[in-house]
């Protein structure tokens, strides 16, 4: 479950602008229609009612572990949803993705917003002023060439094919297989996890295994007791990139609404179109 590691979500949030960019999240969606709570990171869990008969009742907290695993990553979709700390900074995102490499979301960075879609190879990236700026200037653009391609894209939708700068890392956001694979990444790495007391994620009962790792790092998972064990919650504090991600909408349809092709710019005119 790589219970106390980060889910590699390789946000590549301005690699469509220019190549090589790269945010990295921790963790492991109608998501675009709506923002990310920023009060989600500090959420509470709920006390759990007085359970069931408990299913993981003679496992030990390393099997639970390994049943959480084997479960998520039977999911043919998921949606997550939360806050984690990249480059110092909080990054929020809401993100309905499936097995099929198709995504539909929402993030928030630097007081920018953006809308994430993924279908038929194709991704598509809308973002608001404040957002494009904060990835153009950390990327170095120099400040006109940043205002044309802000110009150009003003309530526009960026449209990146295979083989463009960035849309491999960016693609990757959508590829689900990719993400639960970094569950079972390193076996020896979740090891060692200790059973907390039962708790509830919105309204599921779950199981809370914890990994405490040198100094003040822990990571916290919280397991569903109830139908599959999926992993519904993952929150780690302390370290270098604190942060809390729920999981939610297993198995749900994901429903990607392609823009239209008149409300998008190709990113290789865009990068002609900017010159100077």
């Amino acid at each position: 479950m790589a219970s106390h590691r980060k889910l590699r979500i390789a946000t590549t949030v301005c690699a469509a602008v220019v190549a090589g960019a790269g945010l990295t999240g921790w963790t492991g969606t109608e998501s675009a229609a709506r923002d990310v709570p920023a009060a989600v990171a500090a959420a509470p869990m709920a006390a759990a009612p007085t359970p069931s008969p408990d299913p993981f009742e003679d496992l030990t907290a390393d099997q639970i572990g390994d049943r959480a695993v084997t479960a998520t990553q039977s999911a043919t979709s998921l949606r997550m949803t939360g806050r984690v700390m990249s480059d110092g900074q909080p990054l929020d995102m809401d993100l309905a993705l499936n097995d099929k490499r198709e995504c539909t979301g929402r993030m928030k960075i630097g007081g920018g917003t953006a809308e994430l879609r993924q279908a038929d190879k194709l991704t598509y990236l809308k973002g608001d002023e404040r957002f494009w700026r904060a990835s153009m200037t950390s990327q170095g653009m120099p400040g006109p060439r940043i205002d044309a391609t802000i110009e150009l894209l003003k309530g526009r939708w960026l449209k990146i094919t295979p083989g463009q700068a960035g849309s491999s890392d960016l693609g990757a956001v959508c590829d689900l297989k990719e993400l639960l694979a970094d569950l079972d990444e390193d076996k020896d790495e979740r090891k060692g996890l200790t059973r907390g007391p039962d708790a509830e994620v919105e309204g599921t009962p779950v199981a809370t295994l914890v990994k405490k790792k040198t100094g003040e790092e822990t990571t916290t998972v919280s397991v569903a007791r109830e139908g599959k064990p999926y992993i519904l919650k993952m929150v780690k504090t302390g370290g270098d990139e604190p942060g809390t991600m729920t999981f939610s909408d297993y198995d749900k349809p994901v429903k990607v609404v392609v823009p239209p092709a008149d409300e998008t710019v190709d990113i290789a005119k865009l990068d002609q179109g900017t010159r100077t």
